[in-house]
């Protein structure tokens, strides 16, 4: 403005201000509610996205073939999914989803996720690889005839990319409860109701697993497990470990150690395995890491002992403390019923190391039923199963199942 206006100018530009300010008052409201509206539409999508590796996530599902069908099954599907490997590091996994007969009963099946035993650490040792053993089929349509979907995981970096890190007991965890999840996104009829189970290092997978589920899962309902065959207290003899470690009247015990060494070279790299491997040690581990499964192994090395694994002593600071973080079964922290079955003829994992894993368990006032059969590691399943039928029953049924030193069976 230039000069002084009179009167009337005045006026006239007070108006002009006022119907200016009126305007851009409205234009502002006007945007304002908008960035408001937009800012309210678009709070969903700017929440973090899903990672495409979240656990339980499927990559790929299809049917099994002919050959590695479970017969009796309504389905069989072998499903590709996202876990946590050491470390909780995501790493891929494959399972297979075995349907019973039949029409779901409502709420959807109940779900058994089944953890196998010692196969081997190479990739093709992945159970869902090969056809299935008489011993599975056995057990698995024990389970199947009981009105219950059984979905089996391989375990990471079996038969996937990375090295499987067996004996991990924390990784195969996340395995079993994964492919709980996994299963139930591509099978609707699957209920969120499951029960874990394994046998040997499925058993530690097993144990593992009901210490974690509630809190590693909390949108499934995790209701307890049984464990057969439960490799334990193995952290105990590391003290011992060294060239001068005899050779055990065990079974495959040297194979198992090949696999737990290889397993904690993969799920600890920092800890420099290989420097405590003689040279005949590192040959094995590499084969049975790439070349060759188990059964195969434990006669190709039956006359090798655990200390011709090793160069030195592993009972050093560094070797101990991680080898105890993957290997020791949780005493304490359980909030779920568990049924532990042991063979008292046992000679791949001796009865005693499974005692004392009771007692513990006992004196941490778990929610434990532990029975001990006449027979041996494999013998275990089938033996135990008059026993585990009933307690698997109660839990689905929610009913308390019966635990302790009071309930008959066959201990």
């Amino acid at each position: 403005m230039v000069g002084v206006p009179g009167p009337q100018g005045d006026r006239a530009h007070t108006r002009e201000e006022i119907k200016l300010t009126r305007r851009l008052r409205a234009a502002l409201v006007s945007t304002g509610l908008c960035l408001a509206v937009a800012a309210g539409l678009a709070a969903p999508a700017a929440a973090a996205p899903v990672a495409a590796d979240r656990p339980g996530t499927v990559t790929s599902v299809q049917d099994q073939p002919a050959d590695r069908q479970l017969p009796g099954a309504a389905k069989s599907s072998l499903v590709t999914y996202w876990s946590q490997g050491p470390q909780d590091r995501p790493m891929l996994s494959t399972g297979t989803v075995y349907l019973p007969q039949g029409t779901a009963p409502e709420g959807g099946w109940p779900v058994i996720s089944f953890a196998h035993g010692t196969t081997g650490v190479a990739d093709q040792c992945a159970p869902s690889a090969n056809p299935l053993n008489e011993r599975s089929v056995r057990s698995y349509r024990h389970w199947l005839d009981q009105g219950y979907a059984v979905v089996a995981t391989d375990y990471v970096g079996l038969g996937t990319a990375g090295v499987h890190p067996y004996l991990d007991g924390r990784s195969a965890a996340h395995s079993v409860v994964d492919m709980v999840r996994a299963a139930r996104s591509v099978e609707p009829a699957l209920s969120s109701k499951w029960v874990a189970m394994g046998q040997s290092q499925g058993g530690q997978a097993t144990m593992f697993a009901a210490n974690l589920a509630t809190s590693y899962a909390p949108e499934l309902d995790y209701l307890g497990a049984v464990a057969t065959g439960v490799p334990s207290n193995i952290e105990n003899l590391l003290p011992l470990g060294g060239p001068a470690f005899p050779k055990l009247p065990l079974k495959g015990t040297t194979v198992y150690m090949a696999n737990a060494l290889d397993g904690l070279r993969a799920a600890r790299p920092d800890v420099d395995v290989d420097s405590y491997l003689s040279p005949l040690g590192r040959t094995i581990l590499d084969d049975v890491e790439n070349n060759i499964c188990y059964a195969e192994a434990r006669t190709k090395y039956a006359d090798v002992s655990l200390g011709q694994l090793l160069s030195r002593s592993i009972d050093t600071p560094a070797f101990t403390a991680a080898a105890r973080k993957i290997l020791t079964v949780p005493t304490a922290g359980y909030d779920r019923p568990v049924f532990i079955g042991q063979g008292l003829n046992d000679i791949d994992v001796p009865a005693p190391l499974t005692l004392k894993l009771a007692a513990d368990l006992a004196a941490n006032n778990v929610d434990l039923a532990f029975r001990t059969y006449p027979t041996d590691h494999l013998g275990t399943v089938p033996a135990s199963e008059a026993d585990s039928t009933p307690f698997v029953a109660a839990l689905f049924a929610g009913e308390k199942p019966c635990t302790g030193i009071s309930c008959s069976g066959s201990s």
